[in-house]
């Protein structure tokens, strides 16, 4: 599977490209600046990784995104549960209720979801 973990510092430079798309390189080098505190050639490097991890695409001086924010964080997702409960999705709910008691309202939604992607 393709590595799509990101570092904190370039979760938020994707919010950035992924708020502002289509965006010019050039703005978006002013933006970082303003909200990173980043140089122009640290945009670019992060810029470049991330264009190689296929995330986002710079063409003509235009970044865009390759992989759209919720299919980003729903592989991300899909890795962490591979990686931390192998890929078991029950495991990975019974340690997130971790002991607690869902509400109707989560429990009803819970239900839903799991007969919407039920296998035939």
């Amino acid at each position: 599977m393709k590595e799509y973990k990101l570092s904190q510092s370039e979760a938020k430079f994707a919010e950035i490209i992924w708020q502002h798309e289509p965006i010019a390189s050039g703005e978006l080098v002013k933006l970082c600046e303003e909200k990173l505190s980043w140089k122009k050639s640290t945009t670019y490097t992060v810029l470049k990784k991330l264009c190689d991890k296929g995330i986002f695409r710079n063409e003509n001086a235009v970044v865009t995104s390759l992989m759209k924010k919720d299919v980003f964080y729903a592989k991300q997702s899909r890795r962490f549960v591979e990686d931390a409960f192998g890929g078991s999705l029950p495991r990975f709910l019974t340690a997130f209720i971790g002991g607690e008691k869902l509400n109707g309202d989560q429990a009803e939604e819970l239900k839903r979801l799991i007969d919407e992607h039920k296998e035939g």
